[in-house]
């Protein structure tokens, strides 16, 4: 069991990668759609690219959105209003017709009276003849209607035929003119505003549901074409009913072909897809980037990524697939060039966009466009801590966007009579949406604790609380820092290092001697030496100690890891010789060991080239009378022994970078100790 738990804990990285891989691969293959995949692809007006397409199952010609929407804009117009006749109203009416008439007209009216009440009793039976409106709903006259009056009896009419609420005013009036009694018509006005109670009501729930039936009835294909035969020939347009046959088979490959039986094979032809490319992923980080491989929060920030990309332009594909240009992908190799290198952000966005090829449409118009993209990134973008230099760059990355989108239109069109500018404003969107890339990158710092040139520029400047307070405590160590940053600087430019990573590195790397600065010799401005006092042990005791306390200090600030690192090794495992001869003239069988720091040595090109720039500026100050001779012959001495002892042994740095290094170093020092005229008093 112990065996196990200690197996487990000496491979837990490579573990956590598994699991991260698999994970990554599972969650890609969620978002990518389950259907198959029509793998031609077409657009109207344009010509057929592929070879001959004939029909490789019996399917239906679906109807076109257009076609669909028209027959239900018809139905929806012809459809009937239904409206609930209430029978006891007419009625009702009529009987108080009969009481109220009495009261407003006197029987010393006569056979004038008996008149006039049936030319009221008429408009009320012509106005209830159908049935008198609620309300007017504003349908056209020739719009069909069917009264229900509650009985099972149904009559069909249209609503110019149904009265409203206010119709027998202009009948009334007529019929009393024509009669000669239009006298009477205030009186018969009055008289009918307090009688008339409207009939119809509208049924709204049997309305719908018979609109919905009707709907419901709409095929959606009007035609059938049967296995094998020809649908389009190459360079045919596809126009008119090839289009729509064409759109049908689209929707039928997809829908039918990919079935519930075979549901698992395209998950699992998916998950093989995305694990092959993730794969290539991992063994070029293997490879070539072996210490970005080595630490998992770097490799699970790439797959984040990557995700985050597969993520956002999934969710655009689905709501409208004409803006899938607006995701701007091009941050992905932005992201990763700021926090690693150029090639790495390539091959990260070159193999992202392989897996995007899967769920956009027109997938190799859209990889062409976006790997071209990815290479003007990479080319254009440098020193991103400018901003100025991101504007300019998100510019040309529009301006590519653009002419490559142009380019590909013409080849399908062969003209620009239909050209959609819109497109050109889709483009734009994603180069302001690509000048997020500069929160982004503080927001990423702050949870993968990743660092970037932004946030080493800002390390570098010198009016910062901490280098403030080196100044204060150990000027002349923060005068022997900005030296050693300047000649690292430029080695680091000589040998196309990390220049800036190397500088911010120089200036912190010696913080640790602030609690302590006087028992470091650059900080003696009194010529009192406190390991006067102390045997050569006590004394090697405290110059280790400046490191761990450099730790301490940095961590406490919150300084980067991997500025902390050049704290670490700057000074490897190298020998403090002073105190060493010291003791072994008292003692000669001491342990070089015991004077030994306790390392790491320098991993990478950068920390080497801090550990070559310390030494040598450290020692610069001992040189009496320096000419060109002495100068090549001391930088030569003490990198050569450094490399005697084994000190870049885990640094990924080459023989012939070192002896260019040393150039710049014997360049820089001549410089440095050049000798000034003597001018007259």
């Amino acid at each position: 069991m112990k065996n196990i738990i200690n197996k487990w804990y000496k491979n837990h990285a490579l573990i956590y990668k598994i699991f991260l891989f698999i994970g990554t691969t599972f969650l890609i293959v969620y978002l990518f759609p389950k259907s198959g995949k029509f793998k031609y692809n077409f657009d109207k007006n344009k010509p057929w690219q592929s070879e001959n397409l004939y029909a490789p199952f019996d399917f239906a010609i679906q109807k076109s959105p257009e076609e669909l929407e028209k027959e239900r804009a018809v139905i929806i117009e012809n459809g009937a209003v239904y409206f609930d006749l209430t029978q006891e109203v007419k009625a009702f009416v009529l009987d108080d017709y009969n009481k109220k008439f009495n009261a407003s007209f006197n029987d010393s009216l006569g056979r004038k009276k008996t008149e006039l009440f049936k030319i009221g009793k008429t408009v009320l039976n012509e106005i209830y003849k159908v049935g008198i409106l609620e309300e007017d709903y504003n349908y056209p006259n020739d719009k069909s209607v069917v009264i229900l009056d509650g009985q099972n009896q149904v009559v069909s009419t249209t609503y110019s035929e149904l009265s409203k609420l206010d119709a027998f005013r202009k009948l009334l009036e007529k019929q009393l003119e024509d009669n000669g009694n239009a006298r009477y018509s205030s009186v018969f006005l009055s008289l009918f505003f307090d009688l008339i109670e409207p009939n119809l009501k509208i049924n709204k729930s049997i309305t719908q549901k018979a609109l919905d039936e009707e709907l419901n009835k709409i095929s959606t294909t009007y035609g059938n074409i049967e296995k094998e035969t020809l649908i389009i020939s190459k360079g045919e347009l596809v126009e008119g009913d090839k289009y729509d046959i064409l759109k049908s088979l689209e929707s039928e490959y997809e829908s039918q072909v990919w079935s519930s039986s075979n549901y698992t094979w395209v998950v699992v032809s998916y998950s093989m897809l995305v694990a092959l490319t993730l794969l290539m992923l991992l063994l070029f980080l293997k490879k070539y980037r072996n210490e970005v491989f080595l630490d998992n929060t770097k490799v699970t920030f790439i797959f984040f990524n990557i995700i985050l990309m597969v993520l956002l332009t999934t969710l655009i594909v689905s709501y409208n697939s004409k803006y899938v240009y607006v995701v701007p992908l091009c941050v992905l190799p932005l992201v990763l060039k700021a926090f690693f290198d150029a090639r790495l952000g390539l091959f990260s966005h070159v193999l992202t966009v392989l897996l995007l090829g899967f769920i956009v449409p027109n997938s190799y118009e859209y990889m062409f466009l976006q790997i071209i993209a990815g290479i003007v990134t990479i080319l254009t973008v440098s020193e991103l801590y400018k901003r100025a230099n991101l504007f300019i760059s998100v510019g040309q990355i529009t301006f590519i966007y653009i002419i490559t989108y142009f380019a590909f239109f013409i080849i399908h069109e062969g003209s620009v009579a239909n050209l959609h500018f819109e497109a050109f404003g889709i483009f734009i969107l994603c180069g302001l949406a690509t000048l997020f890339v500069q929160p982004l990158i503080y927001i990423y710092e702050k949870l993968f604790g990743l660092v970037s040139d932004v946030s080493l520029l800002e390390l570098s400047d010198t009016n910062s609380k901490l280098l403030k307070e080196l100044a204060n405590k150990a000027p002349g160590t923060f005068h022997h820092s900005l030296n050693v940053a300047n000649l690292a600087e430029a080695s680091a430019n000589e040998i196309g290092a990390n220049a800036m990573l190397v500088r911010v590195g120089a200036l912190y790397h010696d913080i640790g001697k602030m609690k302590n600065p006087t028992y470091f010799i650059e900080n003696q401005s009194t010529g009192i030496n406190p390991h006067d006092e102390l045997s050569a042990h006590e004394s090697a005791q405290i110059i280790f100690s400046h490191v761990l306390d450099g730790i301490e200090i940095g961590k406490r600030n919150n300084l980067p890891d991997r500025v902390i690192d050049f704290i670490r090794t700057h000074h490897g495992t190298t020998l403090v010789y002073y105190f060493y001869m010291k003791e072994k003239e008292i003692d000669s069988t001491t342990n070089a060991a015991d004077f030994r720091y306790s390392g790491p040595k320098p991993f990478s090109k950068e920390t080497a080239i801090l550990m070559m720039c310390d030494s040598v500026e450290a020692a610069s100050k001992s040189l009496k009378d320096p000419s060109s001779t002495k100068i090549n012959y001391f930088v030569e001495n003490i990198i050569n022994k450094q490399m005697e002892d084994g000190q870049f042994l885990n640094a990924d740095i080459t023989f012939k970078e070192i002896e260019s290094i040393k150039k710049i170093l014997k360049n820089k020092l001549a410089n440095i100790f050049h000798l000034r005229i003597e001018y007259p008093e």
